[in-house]
C-alpha cells in the first residue's frame, strides 16, 4: 500500500541566518517498492550544520550538492524497513541512509546498510556511531594526527563532532585537551563531563587571549569546527610542525559571501604548520574499525556521547534552526513520533 509522508521543502535561499519563511512541509505519498527497492519508515533524523551551507545558492564544499528549491532537503536518518523487494534487506531491519527531513523514504536496497542495535541505540549511528564520531576520529588520526603528549585545541567543543573529539583525542595520547564553547554551562560541561582539562567561554574575551592563557605553552593539534577568529588564534598558538584538521567553519555559514581567510596565514609558513581539510567521506575505510571500538567505549563508559533531541517531524526546521543558535548540545536529532 502507499502511505502518506510528511517532508520538508526548502522553498527560499536564506539571506543571513535561516528562517522558517524558507521552508515548506509537505505531504507527499510514498509507493510500495518495486523489485529490489525498500521503504523506511525514519525514526531519528540527523540535523547538522553543513544543511545550512547546502541552502546557499552556491555550496562552497565540492561533492556536497546544494539543496534545490521546492524539493525536499536529504540528510543522514535511521529507521524501519517496512516493506521490501530487496533480498538483503529484510523487512523488520534498521537502516541508515541519507533520504532523511521526510518521514518515509522509498530507496533502493543499494543505499540503504543494515546496523546491528545490539551494540549501541540506533540513534548512536546517527552520532558517535556515525559520520559524526568518525569525522573526529579520522581527523585525530589520518588528517592531524595526535601523538603522545600533544597538546590538542578543539573548537565548536560541546557540539557533536567537537565534544567526541576531545574525549579521543585523551584515547589517543593528548597530554591536554582545551575546548571552546558558547557559555558558562557549556564550558563547564566539557570539563566536568566530557574530561577536558580547560575549557574557553569564546563569549568571555578575546578567543586568541584566553587560549593562550589557556595554552602559554602552545598547542599541537587543531580540530576547526568553527573557522574565523577561532582559526586565526590557533595559528598563533601553534608550535612547530602543529596539524590542523579543517572540519567546518560555522562561524562562516550564515554569510552572504566567503569570509577572508586568516590574516596571519603566513605564520603557517614559518612554523610549517600542516592545514589539510576534511570530507568524512573519504575515510569511510576507518569505520568498520572505529564503530567497534566506540561502541565498546560506550558501553564502558570512558566515552560519552549527548544528544539533543526535538520530537516531531513538525519541529525538524525549529530543531534545525535551534542548533544553529548554538541551543543543545552534543548531536542533534529529529525524534519522529508514529502512530
Amino acid at each position: 500500500m502507499s502511505r502518506p509522508s510528511r517532508e520538508w521543502h526548502l522553498v527560499a535561499r536564506p539571506v543571513g541566518e535561516a528562517k522558517p519563511s524558507d521552508f515548506s512541509c509537505v505531504t507527499v505519498t510514498v509507493p510500495e517498492p518495486g523489485p529490489g527497492q525498500v521503504v523506511v519508515r525514519n525514526d531519528f533524523l540527523s540535523v547538522d550544520p553543513v544543511m545550512r551551507w547546502r541552502m546557499n545558492a552556491e555550496a562552497y564544499i565540492p561533492n556536497v550538492p546544494q539543496f534545490r528549491l521546492g524539493e525536499v532537503m536529504t540528510g543522514s536518518a535511521i529507521g524501519t524497513v517496512v516493506a521490501s523487494q530487496a533480498a538483503d534487506v529484510p523487512a523488520g531491519a534498521t537502516v541508515v541512509h541519507s533520504l532523511g527531513w521526510r518521514e518515509y523514504a522509498l530507496l533502493e536496497g543499494g543505499a540503504v546498510r543494515v546496523v546491528d542495535t545490539e551494540h549501541a541505540p540506533a540513534r548512536a549511528y546517527l552520532g558517535v556511531l556515525g559520520t559524526t564520531g568518525l569525522t573526529a576520529w579520522a581527523g585525530l588520526t589520518d588528517v592531524a594526527p595526535v601523538r603522545d603528549g600533544d597538546v590538542v585545541f578543539v573548537s565548536g567543543a560541546a557540539g557533536a563532532v567537537g565534544s567526541v573529539a576531545g574525549q579521543l583525542a585523551r584515547k589517543l595520547g593528548a597530554a591536554k585537551v582545551i575546548g571552546s564553547a558558547g557559555g558558562p554551562e557549556k564550558a563547564q560541561r566539557l570539563t566536568e563531563r566530557y574530561g577536558f582539562d580547560a575549557a574557553i567561554d569564546y563569549r568571555e574575551g578575546r578567543i586568541a587571549d584566553r587560549l593562550a592563557q589557556a595554552a602559554p605553552e602552545g598547542i599541537d593539534v587543531y580540530v576547526d569546527n568553527v573557522g574565523g577568529d577561532h582559526l586565526d588564534a590557533a595559528l598563533s598558538a601553534m608550535r612547530p610542525h602543529g596539524r590542523i584538521a579543517l572540519v567546518g567553519a560555522v562561524s562562516g555559514y550564515n554569510a552572504a559571501e566567503l569570509p577572508p581567510g586568516p590574516a596571519n596565514l603566513p605564520l603557517a609558513i614559518g612554523k610549517r604548520v600542516t592545514l589539510r581539510g576534511m570530507n568524512v567521506g573519504d575515510h569511510a575505510h576507518l569505520a568498520a574499525d572505529f564503530v567497534q571500538r566506540a561502541a565498546a567505549w560506550l558501553r564502558d563508559g570512558s566515552l560519552v556521547a549527548d544528544e539533543t533531541v526535538v520530537d516531531g517531524i513538525d519541529q525538524a526546521v525549529e530543531g534545525f534552526l535551534a542548533m544553529m543558535r548554538g541551543a543543545g548540545t552534543g548531536k542533534t536529532l529529529i525524534r519522529l513520533l508514529h502512530a
